[in-house]
């Protein structure tokens, strides 16, 4: 008898909604080779106690505060141990890269003047950024609160408004304050579902966001593609 194929190895991935989507993110993951194991702790998901059975862990975005006193934040916050001591990949997106900050010891907070970013705004890699790979000029945003530099992270990008846009902590521990996972079907529901928050100091207008992803976007996706390759490579064929 032939050999059985190995199973595909699984890559955790941490939604807070209903209806979210691992979009990008998941699409690119699945490609390269990985399975997704898709939780959702708000719908009362469990998250496991080890990440033996994972290649990784992505937990992504949402519209509530990572300093909210729900019981499956501080869950996830308090869960976030289990990656950092086992050494395992992980990525936090906005929501996911704030909760990473608390867990750490940094301190997440709006904008001291109220300023929001709610669109596309510029970015620019740090020297040890660089080092990594090459990053976007232009990065899709859409949040109220930023996080400060945990110690002993290395700061990977910043930007005028919100200067701590993407981490690293340890070896394999990453955090980013922007959105690169978002198909355009996925940005039209943003638009509409998040228009109220377009009247918000320093958010731009619905238009300017699909407007810019004709112009920007190709470029966020080959970083995407290249971030996901560093931070969880290739899984062994057979």
């Amino acid at each position: 008898m032939p050999p059985r194929p190995r199973p595909r190895p699984k890559i955790l991935i941490v939604l807070h909604q209903e209806t979210s989507s691992p979009g990008r993110v998941g699409h690119m993951l699945l490609e390269e080779g990985f399975d997704l194991d898709i939780r959702r702790p708000p719908l009362g998901d469990e998250l496991p106690c080890t990440l033996n059975d994972h290649a990784g862990a992505v937990v992504f975005g949402g519209p509530m505060s990572a300093n909210d006193g729900d019981e499956f934040v501080r869950r996830e916050t308090d869960w976030l141990q289990i990656p950092l001591k086992e050494n395992r990949p992980f990525l936090g997106i906005c929501l996911g890269a704030q909760m990473l900050a608390n867990h750490l010891g940094g301190k997440v907070e709006g904008h001291g003047d109220g300023l929001v970013e709610i669109g596309w705004y510029p970015l620019k890699a740090t020297e040890a950024g660089k080092k990594l790979l090459h990053w976007p000029e232009m990065v899709y945003q859409f949040h109220r609160e930023g996080f400060s530099l945990p110690k002993e992270a290395t700061l990977l990008a910043t930007a005028e408004t919100y200067p701590n846009q993407a981490f690293r902590y340890g070896d394999n521990a990453w955090g980013i304050q922007f959105h690169g996972e978002l198909t355009r079907a996925m940005m039209q529901r943003w638009v509409v579902r998040g228009a109220h928050r377009f009247e918000l100091p320093g958010a731009q207008p619905g238009r300017d966001h699909l407007g810019g992803r004709l112009i920007w976007d190709m470029h966020l996706k080959r970083w995407l593609s290249e971030f996901l390759q560093l931070i969880f490579g290739k899984p062994a064929v057979g």
